[in-house]
């Protein structure tokens, strides 16, 4: 690729980071048809990758992507790892605890999710909802049962739930498992058309929920979430990287150059035959032909 979209939408200014300043729009020198082959050409690298992930096997990628309601996480998924061998990867998305997942602690369920060694992982939403949706609806976190009023949830809690997501994702990257972070940033003006459209389609109906609604109505205070969660939790082992989706074809094609670009850094290879094993290899092909 010519583009460098790694580079241009990493947050490199940890704690000083500004959702504002960052664009929704994607105003660059790539058009939408070439950005679509681009997206064509780029999947076939990113299996080949994962191939060679898999039969390394010394570390895993999980990708967390997070984003408002039709910011387009489902089919960035759906055009980004189309062609993947699924053995490979597994996709788990986060829905609303339930009522085992409340008796763990709020990392628990992302723990048990996670991609073994030679694997991708995908988390759809992940444990940022806690410092998310929980931040803007605090009451949520009674269902834990560890707080009985929402007064505890002071700044000295939030703080707490972020050194708590730092030091999971460096233990992850300890252990093995790289961490790409990825925030669709979409506009409201955005949102608002998509949720239209999912009215307006009967083929898209059963995408769109009345809540969907009520939780635009707290718009601002979700932006501040991200923005306080970004800063928070953004580290040189676990980056984050902000890419405009108001249009969600540049946004794939930013998504998969960045995931294409941190397996290249993994420094992965195919594993390689002992002499030993090379000469049973030789002897079994003998057999073989002259059967």
């Amino acid at each position: 690729m010519n583009y460098n979209f790694s580079d241009d939408f990493l947050i490199k200014d940890h704690s000083k980071f500004k959702l504002d300043q960052h664009q929704t729009n994607y105003k660059g020198e790539l058009t939408k048809e070439d950005g679509k082959q681009l997206l064509d050409d780029e999947k076939n690298n990113l299996r080949l990758l994962q191939e060679k992930l898999y039969a390394d096997g010394s570390q895993s990628l999980l990708i967390i992507l997070q984003a408002m309601d039709a910011a387009g996480k489902d089919s960035l998924i759906e055009h980004v790892f189309g062609g993947v061998n699924p053995q490979g990867c597994e996709v788990t998305s986060f829905k609303t605890p339930s009522h085992k997942e409340y008796a763990h602690d709020f990392l628990w369920r992302q723990y048990i999710a996670l991609p073994e060694k030679g694997k991708i992982g995908i988390f759809n939403r992940s444990h940022y909802e806690s410092v998310l949706v929980c931040k803007v609806h605090p009451q949520y976190n009674l269902s834990e049962k560890v707080w009985t009023d929402v007064k505890q949830f002071d700044e000295k809690f939030w703080k707490n739930r972020y050194e708590s997501i730092r030091n999971f994702e460096k233990h992850l990257t300890n252990n093995g498992t790289i961490i790409i972070k990825i925030f669709l940033n979409v506009s409201k003006e955005e949102q608002k058309q998509r949720f239209l459209d999912r009215i307006n389609e009967d083929d898209k109906n059963w995408k769109f929920s009345t809540g969907d609604v009520t939780e635009r109505g707290f718009w601002e205070d979700y932006m501040q979430a991200y923005e306080d969660a970004i800063n928070e939790t953004s580290t040189d082992y676990a980056p984050w990287f902000v890419i405009p989706a108001d249009q969600k074809w540049f946004s794939r094609v930013a998504a998969i150059q960045i995931i294409i670009d941190k397996l290249e850094e993994m420094n992965l290879k195919f594993p390689e035959l002992s002499e030993q094993e090379k000469t049973a290899l030789e002897e079994s092909k003998l057999k073989l032909e002259s059967e």
